[in-house]
């Protein structure tokens, strides 16, 4: 189903290359994702998780912490 949004004559619109300020709300919801984007998204939660104790046993605990852990609020992905 294709949405169309009709604006009133004078009022600005969006800037070129953000276009997608000029879809309705239905489009632009989180849960209306592509494949690709649900893979990537798979992915980054996946790596998002602390080391394995027995990594810390392995190399004498000079790998002690997760150097790339994102918080989801703080770092975006990019996406």
């Amino acid at each position: 189903m294709i949405f169309r949004t009709i604006k009133p004559i004078g009022e600005p619109t969006a800037p070129k290359g953000l276009d997608y300020l000029d879809q309705p709300t239905a489009v632009k919801m989180p849960s209306h994702k592509s494949f690709r984007t649900k893979q990537k998204l798979a992915k980054a939660q996946k790596q998002n998780r602390p080391i394995p104790q027995w990594i810390r046993l392995r190399t004498g605990n000079t790998i002690r912490y997760n150097a790339k852990r994102r918080h989801w609020r703080k770092t975006r992905l990019g996406i």
